[in-house]
């Protein structure tokens, strides 16, 4: 079901808070709403439900600008992408269904265990490539059936995730992609198209099982999209590899914050 709420003042911050995280989004590889859920239920107190699903419509510009743009370089890998994508359907639509299936008490700590596993995730597996990098370890080729696998694996979680949380469903999509070994720019832009292809599954279901503000997407978009523009370009000739293993260190932090403060409220 499609509505508008009604105007609140406090709605003037959704365009800044889009343009961060388009942004954002547009830079790492991602949709970037998984900062979406949680800022509109605890800060705009948006019911969990609601939130979800205007949290899928709100991060869909930011995957569409950063996928034509990569794709216009050439970082996408349509094999990979697709192989992720097509099980991500599949997960999309399923996530859709238990959103529905949970209140808004479970689902808000669903989402908070979600994001500390997640967090734990990515800091343990920062602290391995550390050591690794230190240690000057060359990691084995993967088989094509290995890529097939994981692509397969990784893509239906994140279908589940998008579908179920409303965030992008970014982290499994590149941890798979890390997992199979692709270039660091072709990881950002195929995940991007990923990303895209599960957004608009979970969102199209949705439409069907949820509810989504308009009111709420006009604010957001409006500033994701300019968000999206301005990240590729702002960032470009810019050497980020010393700060990565920081960026991922900080952003696993934050992750693990609003994990705990969904799970509290």
């Amino acid at each position: 079901m499609v509505f508008h709420s009604v105007f609140e003042n406090s709605y003037l911050w959704l365009p800044l808070l889009g343009f961060v995280v388009g942004f954002l989004g547009s830079v790492i590889g991602g949709g970037g709403g998984f900062f979406f859920l949680p800022v509109l239920i605890l800060l705009f107190h948006v019911p969990a439900q609601i939130a979800v699903s205007t949290s899928l419509a709100a991060t869909l510009p930011v995957c569409v600008v950063g996928a034509l743009s990569h794709y216009r370089n050439g970082n996408i890998d349509l094999r990979m992408g697709s192989i992720f994508a097509i099980a991500g359907i599949a997960g999309a639509i399923v996530g859709a269904g238990l959103t529905g299936l949970l209140s808004t008490g479970q689902l808000k700590v669903s989402f908070g265990i979600y994001s500390i596993l997640l967090a734990v995730h990515m800091m343990l597996s920062n602290r391995k490539k550390i050591k690794a990098e230190a240690n000057g370890d060359v990691l084995p080729e993967k088989t094509s059936f290995q890529k097939r696998t994981s692509g397969s694996v990784y893509g239906l979680l994140a279908g589940i995730i998008t579908g179920t949380f409303g965030t992008s469903g970014t982290a499994p999509v590149l941890a798979g992609l890390f997992a199979i070994r692709l270039p660091v720019k072709v990881i950002a832009g195929t995940s991007l198209l990923i990303v895209f292809v599960n957004t608009v599954s979970a969102l199209g279901a949705h439409f069907m099982v949820g509810k989504i503000d308009l009111t709420l997407v006009y604010f957001l978009t409006a500033g994701t999209i300019i968000g999206a523009f301005a990240g590729p370009r702002l960032i470009s000739g810019v050497r980020i590899e010393r700060s990565e293993n920081s960026v991922r260190f900080w952003f696993a932090l934050v992750m693990m914050a609003f994990g705990l403060l969904m799970i509290i409220s």
